[in-house]
């Protein structure tokens, strides 16, 4: 039996199973939250809903059916151990494929290290740091799995995510989340069972170059090694511009892709709570928020929330300062942060060229590190810049950026549809969260790494358009926007790869 039911906040959740005997008219020998979300529109009546099953006799666990291929297995590398590449890799190895994945940073645990010797000393890893290692760019973020997409495979993202140790919670929150900490620990538990069903994993294996024999793949390059190969799955990342330069210097067929910039916005986590649960916030969890701005003719629009978290610094390449947000499970900072962004036009990159998105990312990135230097970061408080002038002093909101930061002006460093855009979108948001013009917020530059800035066009059959047996995957490659729809799309490029040889 499947039902609605609510709760205030001040209610436990142990309350559910009697809410649940009610119905059933007998005692509950099975239970399970399907869903849990917050209504906060009437602020004098929040209340957590919930869509519950529960049945009054025992329920047994379906096992998974696995399919068994029988043909001979091919070779099979997987560039890229982020969402796309892990959830790719998971997917072949329970088809009785057994992939060989080249991850071009270290293991979680190292790598983690490597990033936080950054933060500190700002002597930067170029294949070992936020954007590059084991578990992708995402493993410092948040861990969000809400998606805009509505894709089948959402569901096993999620299941599978649970199956290798992440919060139950994520299998019936409406925003679902597992934290940055507890991700690290996922990632491992699905290193562990890769390598214990027979697949192969290369840390500091970087993808150099690729060749063709009539029209299909033969050999990969790796560290300046050529291999045999008869499938690549391409999941590098939006920040592999290294790769896609190869990429395109061997004829794939690459495309610009539109994507959005501008700042990280942080507040008072305790003055987004009040303004988004009212009297009642000290009950609930961080609140979160999202909103779109069309007040201007650029839209601008809040991205990758992280309550109760830090803006940390998650440059890949030297002399470039990008930002980005991150928050634990408990998401128990003093701040809010969250991307202020405005869409880019593929003509803004005043180009062309498949890579011209990379270009206008890059000189952002450059403009930000000559107005700060040493990987520190530009800031401007929101009233000072709503204002035009600069800022000398911080208010009630410290920076959280663990490089340090420079007073600067953002008008500076972006073009002036960026900043105008931003300008107007400020007060505008403000009057759908009270707050959000705090004059003490402040804002950090640049966030520019949002999406891929390139697609690698690929066919019906999700391999790269006249390049045979290479499968672009998830976001790097223009096919996602977040941790869950890339996983999903490494999930579907394993399902083609494995009907081949079913």
């Amino acid at each position: 039996m499947i039902f609605e039911c609510s709760l205030s906040p001040d209610r436990s959740e142990r309350e559910l199973l009697s809410l649940c005997e009610k119905k059933l008219r007998a005692p509950c020998r099975y239970f399970r939250i399907l869903r849990k979300s917050l209504d906060a529109r009437d602020k004098r009546n929040i209340r957590w809903v919930y869509t519950v099953e529960c049945d009054s006799r025992v329920q047994k666990k379906q096992e998974r059916c696995l399919k068994i291929i029988t043909k001979p297995m091919p070779r099979v590398f997987i560039a890229g151990a982020g969402p796309a590449g892990l959830f790719c890799a998971v997917r072949l190895v329970r088809h009785g494929i057994t992939p060989t994945l080249l991850e071009r940073g270290r293991p979680v645990e190292e790598r983690a290290q490597d990033a936080e010797r950054f933060f500190r000393t700002g002597v930067l890893d170029r294949d070992s740091n936020v954007q590059f290692g084991e578990g992708g760019a995402g493993t410092f973020s948040d861990g969000k799995l809400n998606t805009q997409t509505n894709s089948p495979l959402n569901r096993e993202v999620i299941d599978t995510f649970l199956e290798f140790g992440a919060p139950e919670e994520i299998g019936y929150l409406g925003k679902p989340h597992i934290g940055s900490d507890r991700l690290r620990e996922v990632v491992a538990n699905m290193r562990r069972f890769l390598l214990e069903r027979g697949a192969h994993i290369e840390y500091s294996a970087k993808l150099g170059d690729v060749r063709f024999e009539n029209g299909s793949l033969s050999e990969i390059c790796v560290n300046g090694q050529w291999r045999e190969a008869d499938l690549l799955v391409l999941a590098v990342g939006h920040s592999a511009r290294d790769t896609f330069e190869m990429l395109l210097a061997r004829g794939f067929p690459l495309e610009q892709k539109e994507f959005a910039v501008g700042v990280r916005i942080e507040h008072l986590q305790e003055n987004i709570s009040k303004s988004q649960y009212g009297p009642q916030f000290s009950l609930l969890p961080p609140a979160d928020y999202k909103l779109v701005s069309h007040a201007s003719e650029r839209a601008a629009f809040t991205f990758c929330m992280c309550p109760g978290g830090v803006v940390i610094p998650v440059a890949s390449e030297e002399g470039g300062v990008v930002t980005n947000g991150m928050s634990n499970f408990a998401r128990e900072g003093k701040n809010a942060n969250s991307a202020l962004v405005v869409q880019v036009r593929r003509g803004d990159f005043g180009s062309e060229h498949p890579l011209a998105g990379v270009e206008f990312q890059r000189k952002l990135e450059r403009a930000a590190f000559a107005a700060a230097g040493d990987y520190r970061a530009p800031v401007q408080l929101v009233g000072d810049f709503l204002a035009g002038r600069e800022s000398s002093r911080f208010g009630e909101v410290l920076p959280t950026y663990a490089r340090g930061t420079v007073f600067a002006d953002m008008e500076a460093l972006f073009p002036a549809y960026i900043t105008d855009a931003m300008r107007t979108a400020i007060p505008d948001m403000d009057r759908r969260l009270r707050g959000f013009a705090c004059p003490d917020g402040i804002l950090t530059g640049v966030e520019s790494r949002t999406s891929s800035p390139v697609r690698i066009v690929r066919g019906e059959d999700l391999q790269a358009v006249g390049k045979a047996g290479v499968y672009p995957c998830g976001e790097g490659c223009g096919y996602a926007g977040g941790i869950t729809s890339a996983a999903a799309d490494g999930l579907r490029v394993a399902s083609a790869i494995a009907e081949r040889y079913m």
